[in-house]
Order: C-alpha cells, then sequence, then structure tokens
C-alpha cells in the first residue's frame, strides 16, 4: 500500500520517504488477485502493463456442487480494457510496484529502517528510526502508517482495532495444473466445505480448500487427499510449490485518522481473504488518499474537513468488503440447505443478475453498494 501511495503523490509532485523495516520482499506468492478496479488506478498513474504483461487474465469462474457444473461467471462484460481479473503472485506485484517508485525517486524508499517513535505535533510530525544501527529522525506534514495488521504506527497513535476471528479455517497450496481449466477459476461448493482453484503463471495452479478447524503443519496430502475426496481430482503427479494454513479475521481502525496521522492497507482494515479483496481495498483507499492530500496541499479547502470525508468513504468501503467476504464465506460452509444454495447460484448464473454477480466479484460499488 506504501508503495502504491507513494507513487501517485511522487507523480503528483508531493515528496514522499517510505520506511521500510524489511530490507527485501517477501518470499511466496501470498495474495494473487488484482481486480479491475486496481487496473484502473494502476493505469491512471502509467504502470498497468507492468502487471498485464507479468499476470495471467481470468475472464471467467466457473461454480460447481461437488463435481456438478452449475453455471459460469463471466467478467467479459465489464468495463473494458481491464474486463478480468489478473492472477499475480505478490511478490512479483511488490517488485513491479517497488520498481516504479525507484524510477520516480533514488530516495523514495528505504529498507532496513524500523520506526521507533512518533511524536505528533501542530504543524507536523516527527519520526524515529533505526537504520543501520544509527539512530534518525524526520519532520513530515503527515505520517501514514501502512505496516500491516499488527501495525506499530496504529497502536502508538492510539487507535483502536475493532473485530473478531470467524470460525473458518484453510490451507491452500501452488501446484502444477493437471486440470483443463486452463486460464479459468473455479468453485466447488462441496458438502464437506468449499474448494477454489486459481490459474497462476507458469502452468500452475492455487488450491484453497476448506478445513473443519486450523492445521497448523500442512502436508500435500492434506490438500491432495480434500481434493480427491471433495471433487473427485487428482493431485498426486503434479509438483508442488507452496503450503500454507490460514484463519480469517475481521478488523477495521476507528478511526483511521488521527491529526496528522492516517492508517491505510492492513493497517486500517482486515477482511477475510476469500473473495480476494483485501490487497486491493488497501490500493483503492491509497489511491483515495493520495487524491485527498493533492487537494491538501493545493488548499483547495480544509485539511480536517478533507480527511473527514476520506475517513467515511473509507470506513463504508470497509464494511462493504466486509459483508462480502462473510457472504463468500457462507457459502463454501457447510450447509443442511445444500439444494437451495446450489438453486440460488443457478439462478444467478443463468439470469442478467450474473452481470450484477460480475461487477460485485471485481469490486465494483463498494462504497456505495451495501452489498
Amino acid at each position: 500500500m506504501g508503495l502504491f501511495l507513494g507513487i501517485c503523490l511522487e507523480k503528483a509532485g508531493i515528496p514522499v520517504i517510505i520506511l521500510e523495516e524489511r530490507n527485501k520482499i517477501r518470499s511466496g506468492s501470498r495474495s494473487l488477485g488484482i481486480h479491475p478496479v486496481s487496473l484502473e488506478l494502476f493505469q491512471e498513474v502509467g504502470i498497468a502493463h507492468n502487471f498485464v504483461e507479468a499476470g495471467i487474465k481470468i475472464f471467467k469462474g466457473h461454480a460447481f456442487a461437488n463435481e456438478q457444473k452449475l453455471g459460469t461467471i463471466s467478467f467479459g462484460d465489464c468495463p473494458k480494457p481491464y474486463n478480468f481479473i489478473l492472477a499475480l503472485p505478490q511478490k512479483q506485484t511488490e517488485h513491479i510496484l517497488e520498481k516504479s517508485a525507484q524510477n520516480l525517486s533514488s530516495v523514495l524508499l528505504r529498507r532496513g529502517a524500523k520506526v521507533t517513535g512518533i511524536n505528533q505535533k501542530d504543524e507536523h510530525i516527527e519520526v524515529s528510526y533505526l537504520s543501520d544501527g544509527k539512530s534518525n529522525t524526520i519532520e513530515a506534514s503527515f505520517l501514514v502508517g501502512c505496516d500491516g495488521k499488527d501495525s506499530f504506527v496504529r497502536r502508538r497513535s492510539g487507535i483502536s482495532f475493532e473485530g473478531s476471528n470467524y470460525p473458518d479455517t484453510y490451507i491452500m497450496g501452488d501446484f502444477s495444473d493437471n486440470t483443463s481449466l486452463g486460464s479459468d477459476a473455479a468453485i466447488f461448493l462441496c458438502d464437506d466445505g468449499v474448494i477454489e482453484s486459481f490459474p497462476l503463471q507458469g502452468n500452475r495452479r492455487r488450491w484453497v480448500v476448506k478445513t473443519s478447524h486450523y492445521l497448523s503443519e500442512v502436508k500435500r496430502k492434506d490438500i491432495e487427499r480434500r481434493v480427491d475426496r471433495r471433487i473427485g481430482h487428482n493431485l498426486e503427479e503434479t509438483n508442488q510449490f507452496m503450503l500454507s494454513s490460514f484463519g480469517v479475521q475481521k478488523f477495521v481502525a476507528r478511526p483511521m485518522v488521527n491529526n496528522r496521522i492516517i492508517v491505510a492497507g492492513d493497517a486500517a482494515h482486515v477482511v477475510s481473504p476469500i473473495g480476494g479483496q483485501g490487497m486491493n481495498l488497501g490500493w483503492l483507499g491509497a489511491w483515495d488518499l493520495a487524491q485527498c492530500m493533492i487537494q491538501i496541499f493545493d488548499q483547495q479547502k480544509s485539511p480536517a474537513k478533507i480527511l473527514e470525508e476520506f475517513e467515511n468513504r473509507r470506513q463504508k468501503a470497509a464494511r462493504n468488503a466486509i459483508r462480502r467476504a462473510e457472504v463468500n464465506m457462507r457459502l463454501g460452509r457447510k450447509t443442511r440447505l445444500t439444494l437451495l444454495r446450489n438453486s440460488l447460484i443457478y439462478l444467478m448464473l443463468h439470469t442478467p443478475l450474473s452481470k450484477v454477480m460480475g461487477r460485485i466479484y471485481t469490486m465494483r460499488g463498494l462504497e456505495k453498494w451495501i452489498f
């Protein structure tokens, strides 16, 4: 989030310094779905083509009840040119953003810089940090904490983080692709819990599998057995590249703005990864904040009023993203109403409602629609 915000502000002529504690980008694929709304923002700052060239375009998603196909949702009717969801591992996404930031300014990003103190004054912020064993202090007009769900900035600023854990747990893994799905995604609504499947570069495919409880140590057999048992697909002869497990949470910072301190990305909101909204929600917020900063530095109106309106928009967007993710999770849980659920999904995929669903699943209208 910080990198994209920095790019937006530097492009607008507002100088930025990003303090990053890590010395290098984390490995692993992690989040991978980039939605059209994000690609449109990337286009605004001239970097969308870098992502599109590197990723896999997903134009369709198929829904199954166990092994029986219910229908297909198409993103082809969404606004062009980004009428698809882009699959790109997070490591590569961060690499593109970092390179784009460095092309704008060689001093924009300072790695190995650990923030140790924040002192909020009337007219500026003082930020202390450690780098190469030395203490440093910089002054800035505003401080934006994009430092994750355990945000130091949020905690030091006294901003609350309200929410809870869901009971849902999942395991996931990246394997060589031995399906016939090609570049399409698939969701299998199974009697024992959902299975999701997404294409990756290099003829690989990600599998996300609902579990009855959290597995702290995941083995490939844990995924193989569940996929075979639920949908009859055999992964035994594939190559495995990544395994992990996760639980899901919902948390929102209240407020997101504390005078000259603002939190964004996972520091401001954590939503369930089912539906792939979290990373994109952060970029939407970063773009919104950048436009606010442009107005503030152009002295278009009161900074307090601008940031109050920003707060209201981001709180609403976070609530709506949480609701959409919760619907996705409920659909993937075990249920006694299997026939009703499957019938409703079949109806949505075979009527004009499918276009509405396509817009919802590509994160349109987060600041306007209740669902």
